[in-house]
C-alpha cells in the first residue's frame, strides 16, 4: 500500500501566490504531477485547497476533507465530501479505492500523516518563486526520509524522498 504526499513550494518555501499553488508552480512542475496523479486510485485534499485551487475535473476520486456539509466541488462527478481526520480518510480511501493515495492537501494534513507515519513516498517540487504566502520549511518535511532523490528540469528542482 501506497500513500504519496505532492508539494510545489517556491525558493523561500512559499505554498501559495496570490492565494493558489498555481503562482509558485513551474510549467515543468505541473508536467510531473499532472503524469503522476493519474497513477492514483484516489486524491485527498483539504477543504481549503478544494476552494481555493481547480479540482472541477480529476482522474480518479477525489475526497475532500472538510468539516463544512457544504461540497465545495459540486461539478466535479468524482468529488466526495468526508469529514474525519486525515488519517482516517487515508485508511478509508485505501479500502474503498485501492491502495495508492495521492495527498494533495495543504501542510496541517502533511504533518498530521507525517506525525502518524502514513507517509511512503513525498513529491517535492521546488521551483524559482518567492514572495508568496504560507511558507512551508521543506527541508524539515525532507529530513523525514531515509532516502531522497534529486533532478532538476529547466530550473525546476523535484525532490522524491522514501523511507
Amino acid at each position: 500500500m501506497s500513500t504519496a504526499v505532492s508539494l510545489v513550494v517556491g525558493a523561500d518555501g512559499s505554498s501559495l501566490k496570490n492565494g493558489s499553488s498555481k503562482g509558485v508552480s513551474s510549467q515543468a512542475d505541473r508536467e510531473s504531477f499532472v503524469a503522476r496523479r493519474k497513477s492514483f486510485d484516489a486524491i485527498i485534499i483539504g477543504g481549503n485547497t478544494a476552494r481555493t485551487e481547480p479540482y472541477a475535473i480529476t482522474p480518479v476520486p477525489l475526497i475532500v476533507i472538510s468539516r463544512s456539509q457544504v461540497n465545495p466541488l459540486p461539478t466535479n462527478s468524482k468529488a466526495q465530501l468526508w469529514n474525519m481526520p486525515a488519517s482516517q480518510a487515508v485508511e478509508r480511501a485505501k479500502k474503498e479505492f485501492g491502495p495508492k493515495i495521492m495527498i494533495e492537501g495543504g501542510v496541517a494534513i502533511i504533518q498530521e500523516l507525517l506525525s502518524a507515519n502514513l507517509i511512503d513516498t513525498f513529491y517535492l517540487t521546488v521551483t524559482d518563486v518567492i514572495g508568496g504566502e504560507k511558507l512551508v520549511d521543506w527541508p524539515e518535511i525532507l529530513n523525514s526520509f531515509a532516502t531522497i532523490d534529486k533532478r532538476e528540469v529547466d530550473g525546476t528542482l523535484f525532490f522524491e524522498a522514501s523511507n
